[in-house]
């Protein structure tokens, strides 16, 4: 079979066709033990997330809060690499059928070659990357045609000050969801969100932006997520997962999903 029309369901774009506000875990692979992947992503998938972001660990996370951060470097000590990644979500996709996002950096990308890195996503049912050291520049010019051929959706971040013409353009150039980041600082938990980040949440709403955005770093419970959605499509919890996760193993995921949302 040619891999280059394998993949034919825009897993992502159903996604955004449910009815509801959408739920996106991220959790970082090979954390807390290194073969957690596969029994994180089953739990989840029953528990009724809508999208899944895998993160691929790496030594130097700048954009990370210290919890992403340490389960990075705990994941890396437990032996994590891409190909060990790759490796343990061959043959997922029968099983799990939400869509999978990996999110990382570029330099990991680079070193297992950008196109090897694309066809195995491919490979393996990954819907879409984030890539938050990626400029849009960048992408378009040098590496857009590669993602496009193999399937990939690639996805970009926003901020309270990216100005409204980058926006616009971010949105021109993406077919997926615009990762909103809820403030300029690193990911982490927060207890809620101040009027300037509902305003933000607001001022992007009525920009009627081509497509949905979806919310993510401070999320961390029902109220930051009623918030966070208020005006976007979803949000996306990474720090306080992976806190639980730390706490309560693989066993206490359903009733961290559960407290989320009614």
């Amino acid at each position: 079979m040619n891999i280059k029309t394998k993949k034919v369901t825009d897993r992502i774009g159903e996604a955004m066709q449910k009815q509801g506000n959408l739920l996106s875990i991220y959790f970082t692979a090979g954390y807390p033990e290194l073969q957690d992947t596969l029994p994180i992503l089953r739990e989840l998938q029953k528990t009724g997330v809508d999208i899944i972001e895998i993160g691929l660990p790496f030594s130097d996370p700048l954009a990370d809060g210290p919890t992403i951060q340490q389960s990075s470097l705990a994941a890396l000590k437990n032996g994590m690499t891409t190909k060990i990644l790759f490796d343990q979500l061959r043959g997922v996709r029968p099983e799990i059928h939400i869509p999978l996002i990996l999110m990382g950096y570029f330099n990991p990308v680079l070193q297992f070659g950008v196109e090897a890195f694309c066809r195995e996503c491919q490979e393996v049912g990954i819907d879409g990357l984030i890539l938050p050291d990626l400029p849009l520049e960048i992408y378009e010019k040098e590496y857009r045609p590669i993602f496009e051929q193999y399937g990939l959706k690639m996805i970009f971040l926003i901020t309270p000050q990216t100005s409204a013409e980058r926006i616009r353009k971010i949105d021109a150039a993406s077919d997926a969801f615009i990762y909103m980041v809820s403030s300029a600082s690193t990911t982490g938990a927060r207890e809620g969100f101040e009027a300037s980040a509902e305003s933000y949440f607001q001022r992007i709403s009525e920009m009627k932006l081509k497509n949905p955005q979806i919310v993510g770093f401070g999320i961390s419970n029902a109220q930051t997520f009623s918030q966070a959605t208020r005006f976007a499509r979803g949000a996306i919890i990474g720090s306080a997962f992976i806190k639980n996760i730390s706490e309560n193993g693989i066993s206490g995921i359903s009733p961290f999903i559960n407290s989320l949302r009614p």
